[in-house]
């Protein structure tokens, strides 16, 4: 059943952030470092005193201030950025199969972390920036190749991004074929496979203000995405430039995808399967269902996030968690929405 017919969109946003906020608190507390809420409480309460928290509190009350919070917020970014980022891609496409690395910026954030790996004397900052400078150049060379060629664009920018996406996985086998078989070859496998491990404090001042920014955006812009999604011609119609409309949404949505892939690795299906739910529960209408698809990305990666540092007791990386819920998830969806045109 819809929950679209139940309730009003203020109350159908109001049950997905309560539920946000209930599930964000557990995943402070979950883990195999057990934190109580009291002493959760405590913390805060050392925050605004006058003692600094290493002063003051247990070690496992200092794992949740510089490890599992710091972790979490990360999560709810990475759950709304590619989740919205999806959305959007969507709609620019008018196509329910597209995701956020349809133009292969996450391809190309990953061949710049695995070069970033295998160089010599290579930090993490250093695979972060070569990551994020690979994949926003990765969609400029999409939309370059579009633009060369100027005949249908949506279609041609979705076959411009396959070439690159297929260009970036070449080099990048390459880059596995030469790399070390015993340190670097497993260092890259796994930062492929995506994990919020590494996040720290300074990664969320990052990270926070581009993908908050971007999501402003299209909060801002729900209304001219319900236009875009008619196609070029109902936009020129209404007085809107789909080419500009466009370039700037692809290019927001490409900053937030290499910033979050830069960071925590290639998160998959998220971009591709929240969209749908979401439209499950909020309806068509951007201006509503953008909100609900923050919301529900954040819950999704969260919830991901919890069991992948839960369910045993060495870590798994969350890319495979979010990959083995979000494939029967859309095979789901595939089933549910049999020959009502969705596809």
């Amino acid at each position: 059943m819809k929950m679209a017919g139940l309730f009003s969109p203020g109350k159908r946003i109001a049950l997905l952030s309560t539920l946000l906020v209930v599930l964000f608190f557990a995943s402070t507390m979950i883990g195999r470092t057990q934190i109580r809420l009291p002493e959760i409480v405590s913390l805060f309460s050392a925050m605004f005193g006058r003692t600094g928290p290493e002063e003051s509190l247990a070690s496992n009350q200092l794992v949740f201030w510089w490890i599992r919070l710091p972790r979490c917020i990360m999560a709810v970014i990475v759950g709304s950025g590619m989740s919205v980022s999806g959305a959007v891609y969507q709609a620019l496409f008018r196509n329910p199969l597209v995701s956020p690395d349809i133009l292969g910026v996450s391809a190309g954030c990953t061949f710049g972390a695995a070069l970033g790996l295998i160089l010599p004397g290579n930090s993490f900052l250093l695979t972060q920036v070569l990551a994020f400078v690979f994949g926003i150049g990765a969609v400029a060379m999409a939309m370059g190749v579009a633009r060369l060629i100027a005949v249908k664009p949506v279609i041609v920018l979705v076959l411009s991004g396959m070439v690159v996406l297929s260009l970036f996985n070449a080099l990048l086998m390459v880059l596995k074929y030469f790399s070390d078989p015993y340190e670097e070859l497993p260092t890259i496998v796994f930062w492929i496979m995506g994990s919020l491990t590494r996040v720290t404090w300074q990664d969320l001042f990052t990270a926070l203000p581009v993908t908050g920014i971007g999501l402003a955006l299209f909060m801002a812009l729900g209304f001219r995405l319900n236009i875009l999604s008619l196609g070029d011609t109902q936009s020129k119609s209404l007085g809107m430039n789909p080419a500009f409309f466009r370039t700037l949404l692809i290019a927001v949505s490409s900053f937030i995808v290499a910033t979050i892939v830069a960071t925590c690795g290639q998160i998959c299906w998220i971009g591709l399967i929240v969209p749908h739910m979401a439209r499950t529960i909020a309806g068509p209408n951007h201006e509503t269902m953008l909100p609900a698809t923050a919301l529900l990305g954040a819950i999704f990666m969260v919830a991901a996030d919890m069991a992948a540092r839960s369910i045993t007791t060495a870590e798994i990386p969350v890319g495979i968690i979010t990959a083995l819920v979000g494939a029967p998830i859309f095979g789901f969806l595939l089933y549910k929405n049999r020959g009502s045109g969705w596809l």
